[in-house]
């Protein structure tokens, strides 16, 4: 199994909408992705509850288990996680990934 962890940090205002409207969002568009994608074994996705403004803390954070690293590539790829990208590409300022076998 691999293992896929995303996490970003928001920008306070994108799209028209505040940080935390976006946060709820991109919440909803990523836990509905395993009913739609089938190499998706699960995603959990958080929101950060705790405040600051250190440089190591982000908003966000994405767990993702495929079987393997060809299905963690047809989720990378299919047009619905596409469709979740290009709106995370307008209220993101950083993002870090790492991907693990479990």
């Amino acid at each position: 199994m691999i293992k896929h962890v995303v996490m970003w940090k928001l920008k306070d205002v994108a799209e028209g909408k505040t940080k935390a409207e976006n946060a709820e969002t991109m919440k909803k568009l990523l836990e509905d992705l395993p009913s739609k994608i089938d190499e998706l074994q699960s995603a959990e996705v958080g929101i950060n509850v705790l405040e600051g403004n250190g440089e190591a803390i982000c908003d966000m954070v994405l767990t993702v288990s495929c079987a393997s690293e060809e299905d963690l590539n047809v989720y990378a790829e299919h047009p619905d996680h596409q469709k979740v990208v290009s709106f995370i590409k307008k209220v993101v300022s950083e993002r870090r990934v790492v991907d693990y076998i479990q």
